[in-house]
């Protein structure tokens, strides 16, 4: 995608490949805007190495990211694990708890009735955290559950998590809904707080 070029036409693309250095706006802009417009997948490509760069384009919203220089095959398995997530699952019903609901029919999810926003990423967390209420993931069970990798790099679901947080959660930096669990990974609990589970 050519950043000088217009970010989204009149039709929703199934998936976009970002290269995160492009001409006139960065990907990480487009990325912004990509956003702004709707749900729709985004795999970034970087030829950094730095870890701040590839955490910044899943803060702003890319589901998944491929680090310059890679294999074809490698590409095409990250875009079939993204698409894979995108049809309908078996399991279509809807999960409730604390306020939250999704439905993955319609690929929705609201917070106490109203909609509200999700990256594929971040809307698949969810999901699975309300299927799993009061038990404890590690960041590659989630990795492996979620985003369908038995291997890659954890960060991605720590940055996953944080940004669920800032939606889902009254007071993000104090969160009691998606906790903390010290020495294991993170844990959806609706029904009490856990004074030894905290953020990060």
């Amino acid at each position: 995608m050519n950043g000088t070029m217009p970010v989204v036409g009149s039709q929703r693309p199934d998936l976009v490949v970002l290269d995160l250095m492009l001409p006139g706006l960065d990907g990480l802009e487009v990325c912004r805007r990509l956003r702004g417009r709707g749900p729709v997948p985004v795999i970034m490509l970087t030829a950094r190495g730095d870890e701040d760069d590839r955490i910044l384009g899943l803060e702003v919203g890319a589901d998944d990211y491929v680090t310059k220089p890679f294999s074809p095959r490698e590409l095409v398995l990250r875009v079939e694990s993204v698409l894979r997530r995108t049809r309908p699952r078996a399991d279509t019903s809807s999960h409730s708890a604390a306020g939250l609901t999704v439905d993955p029919a319609a690929r929705r999810a609201t917070k106490n009735g109203g909609e509200f926003a999700l990256t594929l990423r971040e809307f698949d967390l969810l999901a699975f955290f309300l299927r799993h209420p009061g038990r404890a993931f590690s960041r590659e069970d989630l990795m492996r559950e979620v985003w369908g990798w038995d291997f890659g790099d954890l960060s991605t679901v720590t940055v996953h998590v944080r940004r669920l947080r800032n939606k889902v959660e009254d007071d993000p930096a104090r969160p009691h809904l998606i906790q903390t669990v010290w020495g294991v990974g993170y844990r959806f609990d609706p029904a009490r707080t856990d004074p030894d589970c905290k953020g990060d």
